[in-house]
């Protein structure tokens, strides 16, 4: 069965750095997009990174210049580098799979991310 596992939240003050990490298995990594959202109480999910199996990568406008997407396709890994974090980042993150043209699609449990000083 396919399994996203996140891990790597927490409590960060403002200005700070935080990497999210993303275990799959189960599926064949190397052929699916991955992505990270983003869901704060009250709020909709929202795409905040995804990367492509060709390696590109897009950004919500919001963290572009402080949020790095990145997979390790060996590791079967996904990670989203946080720098320079804001209050207004808090919320839980989800890691996410697809495959292009497939309809089937894999969410992780999700991390908590809490900026506060």
């Amino acid at each position: 069965q396919v399994q996203l596992v996140e891990s790597g939240g927490g409590l960060v003050q403002p200005g700070g750095s935080l990497r999210l990490s993303c275990a799959a298995s189960g599926l064949p990594f190397t052929i699916y997009d991955l992505s990270w959202y983003s869901q704060a109480p009250g709020k909709q999910r929202e795409l905040v990174a995804a990367i492509t199996t060709g390696g590109r990568t897009n950004y919500e406008d919001s963290v572009k210049g402080r949020f790095t997407v990145s997979r390790d396709n060996a590791k079967k890994m996904v990670y989203l580098q946080m720098n320079s974090l804001k209050p207004e980042d808090t919320a839980v993150y989800y890691c996410h799979a697809t495959r292009w043209g497939i309809s089937v699609d894999y969410w992780g449990q999700g991390t908590q991310v809490t900026v506060s000083s």
